[in-house]
């Protein structure tokens, strides 16, 4: 089984979150409601799946300070479309934008150490699986 590199697809939802807050900002300029509330929405929910794939076992502090960033750009959002305002978009982006720049700074040598590290616990659960499958534990 094939798994998606983790790095790329944060780094897809990174810009998604960013395109859907840019279109929901100009939504609210342009006072086209339907669209900001698609758009706020969308991001929302790409918040609320970066929140939930949080690993806090790796390291917890790290985990927990995006959990509170996200929480933050989540109520922000709700702010900005309760308010029909640009300025909390603003907020968000703001907090937003250092994760983003951290995150596609990360070298390429990073990467590939991470998904090394992920393929060999992948193959290791795999090896398990098998094992249990072949003992009759599954």
């Amino acid at each position: 089984m094939s798994v998606a590199d983790p790095y790329y697809v944060t780094k897809l939802l990174y810009q998604g979150l960013f395109e859907r807050i840019a279109q929901a900002k100009g939504a609210i300029e342009r006072g086209d409601l339907a669209l900001k509330a698609k758009k706020l929405s969308t991001a929302t929910a790409i918040l609320e799946n970066l929140r939930s794939t949080l690993d806090f076992s790796q390291s917890p502090s790290i985990a927990q300070s995006l959990f509170d960033i996200y929480s933050y750009m989540i109520d922000q959002l709700a702010e900005a479309s309760i308010q029909i305002k640009t300025e909390p978009l603003d907020n968000a982006l703001r907090a937003f934008m250092p994760i983003k720049k951290a995150w596609d700074a990360i070298p390429i040598e990073a990467q590939r150490e991470a998904q090394a590290k992920r393929s060999d616990e992948q193959l290791n659960i795999d090896l398990n699986h098998d094992a249990n499958i072949a003992k009759g534990f599954i």
